[in-house]
């Protein structure tokens, strides 16, 4: 070793510890129990809490009311009685749970039409080589849309992509990987994540003012500026730090070829053009003139309008009918049932979020009845005032919190629901405090960062198998190592 240079031994200690604090990361979500398993335990914790909690005189003022705030007792008969007669509602009138479900099904016609899919060939197969780069991790972005269509469909197509182009395979997967999961809270037109994610704030925001209102449009400007900003930055960082890295690919896979549309295809395409303008014409008629038919009736305001209170329906409709369009001339939909069908398998997809959010219905409901997130939030509050931090050293410090506990829990929704009900409150009750919006999208950020190194990720291993096809001694650590720039 001593006749090793001493800038290479210290660069080897280097990633010596790095690959450690990979191993305990991984080691640490492994033993983490499924969120579902792990939102139980969190409402039975909220329980037992309750009932120690309110042993003691504990109490604070809601800077709001006045009014003395204590832990509410669930460890008693009564809270035995509300636990018994809640559990239904507590479900079914969890705020995401029905704006998912609405646009998921318009998405499911969209993407059970094959329009989705086609779409993203067309945007790829048109960039000019010089914005090869940059296109794929734009379509990835948008991609978002569909769920996880940029997983399974972008990602190994902008492997196959790069080696047809004569370009390292990997680069292609990273770039693309980039963009769906990087740039995952992005996008030009609102997704399944934005009710999602809005549904929670409004729950975790009621905690101070149950009348407070969380639009899932209110990220809107934020995602649109964002999604030129990560593919500019995704673009710089495979050009120029992962594509230098990679030696020239002399793997076995060959190039393959990517497929043009074909002629109904193409029709289809046309149609859901079409149907796609008209759609637009007619919102810009209801929103443009001063006394627009989807601007609010009274006031004439379009920020608290039918327009963006009724996001999720028109969400809906635009992917319900473009892919209905789509299908018809594309002869992919032949009868309403070829429609419904769609539908059900986007609803098939749900299965899993549907278990997931049964329980952590019961742990939002659970902690916001015991009263402790708003003691915990108030008590945060004081003690963020006294520290005497400043607005950027919060939201600095938030986006690692939140990119942190990313690496441990891959879900987005099951972060935000354990987050933002302790969060939001907590900076709505600051001196200058933060809107649940604002609170949102810096949440939003520091999740995003960390999705692409997290192996708790959903799609993670997938993202393994794909770079395995090209490098069959990859794993893991060639993963979160070719991903790493891209986070920082």
């Amino acid at each position: 070793m001593a006749l090793v240079p001493r800038k290479l031994r210290d660069r080897l200690g280097s990633l010596n510890l790095f690959s450690r604090f990979l191993s305990i990361i991984e080691k640490g979500g492994n033993a983490l129990p499924h969120p579902a398993a792990l939102f139980g335990i969190m409402a039975l914790l909220a329980i037992v809490v309750s009932g120690i909690t309110s042993l003691f005189d504990l109490s604070v003022i809601h800077p709001g009311t006045g009014d003395t705030i204590r832990p509410n007792n669930l460890f008693s008969i009564a809270g035995l009685h509300y636990i018994l007669t809640s559990l239904v509602t507590n479900f079914t009138g969890f705020a995401p749970l029905g704006t998912v479900l609405v646009a998921m099904l318009g998405i499911g016609i969209a993407e059970g039409s094959g329009l989705i899919g086609a779409a993203l060939r067309v945007l790829v197969l048109s960039a000019p080589p010089r914005l090869l780069t940059f296109v794929i991790i734009l379509a990835g972005v948008l991609s978002n849309l569909a769920s996880e269509i940029g997983y399974v469909l972008l990602v190994p197509l902008a492997g196959i992509i790069f080696l047809a182009a004569g370009r390292h395979p990997i680069a292609g997967l990273a770039a693309a990987f980039a963009g769906v999961s990087g740039g995952y809270s992005a996008n030009l037109l609102l997704g399944t994540i934005d009710p999602l994610l809005a549904g929670l704030s409004q729950e975790a925001a009621q905690i101070i003012d149950p009348e407070y209102l969380v639009n899932p449009a209110c990220n809107y400007y934020f995602m649109v500026v964002s999604t030129f900003l990560i593919a500019a930055a995704g673009t710089f960082v495979t050009e120029r730090i992962i594509i230098p890295r990679l030696v020239k690919y002399d793997g076995e896979e060959k190039a393959d070829k990517i497929k043009q549309l074909t002629r109904e295809e193409k029709r289809g395409m046309r149609a859901a053009g079409i149907t796609m303008a008209v759609i637009a014409v007619i919102l810009l008629l209801g929103t443009v003139p001063a006394n627009g038919f989807l601007r609010d009736p009274v006031t004439g305001d379009l920020l608290h309008s039918p327009f963006l209170s009724g996001i999720v329906a028109l969400v809906f409709f635009v992917f319900g009918g473009c892919g209905i369009a789509y299908g018809i001339a594309a002869k992919t939909y032949k009868s309403e049932s070829d429609v419904v069908d769609g539908m059900a398998g986007s609803m098939k997809s749900l299965s899993l979020y549907l278990v997931l959010i049964f329980f952590a219905s019961q742990f939002v409901a659970y902690f916001n009845e015991t009263n402790l997130g708003l003691i915990l939030a108030v008590k945060g509050a004081e003690l963020l005032n006294s520290s005497g931090l400043t607005s950027i050293p919060l939201v600095i410090a938030f986006i690692f919190v939140a990119g942190l506990f990313n690496l441990f829990v891959g879900s987005a929704s099951a972060k935000w629901a354990l987050m933002a009900p302790i969060f939001i409150p907590m900076f709505m009750l600051l001196e200058h405090p933060f809107t649940p919006e604002f609170t949102q999208v810096v949440y939003r950020i520091g999740d995003s960062t960390t999705n692409i190194i997290s192996p708790m990720m959903a799609y993670f291993a997938l993202i393994v198998a794909f770079v395995a096809r090209y490098d069959e001694k990859a794993g893991i650590g060639t993963v979160v190592a070719t991903m790493l720039p891209y986070t920082v």
